[in-house]
């Protein structure tokens, strides 16, 4: 159901695999994105079930599904089958902000990793994430300068 040289599809993938663990497993005609034992936190729209759109389900902590769906719902929705349990849908097709669309699957991916290893993973996400410290300032030899003394002079 899906065509694997989609450039939209390839930079979901680059996304979803780069987060610690994360497999892909098709399943149904779509691409779904699982870590662990096979928990899913994604999974492809292509049209799925005569949808009309390209997009993916994450699943998503509680309140966000109905925040991101009625903030821009021609962006979100609530996708059938899993919107039941919280999940959004987030078209690909339509004005896709690929840094929003990270931080909604990376709050996904941490809902999905079994409860050990989810405190593990998000320090691994965040050292991922962390900003590079920042170059060292150049030494360059002090210019000779002179202080004002400060004093006024006036000349009479």
């Amino acid at each position: 159901m899906y065509d694997d040289s989609n450039p939209t599809l390839k930079r979901l993938r680059e996304i979803c695999l780069a987060l610690p663990g994360v497999f892909e497993k098709e399943a149904w005609g779509e691409c779904t994105f699982r870590v662990g034992a096979g928990s899913m936190f994604a999974m492809t729209d292509n049209n799925h079930h005569n949808s009309g759109h390209l997009a993916v389900w994450v699943k998503a902590p509680a309140m966000v599904q109905e925040i991101l769906a009625s903030s821009d719902p021609k962006r979100f929705f609530i996708p059938p089958y899993m919107g039941k349990q919280g999940w959004v849908g987030v078209r690909l097709d339509y004005k896709v902000k690929w840094d929003e669309l990270a931080e909604i699957l990376k709050d996904g991916y941490l809902m999905s990793v079994p409860g050990k290893s989810r405190a593990r993973a998000q320090v691994r996400l965040n050292a991922a994430v962390a900003p590079a410290p920042a170059a060292p300032k150049p030494v360059s030899s002090p210019a000779r300068r002179t202080k004002p003394s400060g004093r006024i002079r006036h000349e009479s």
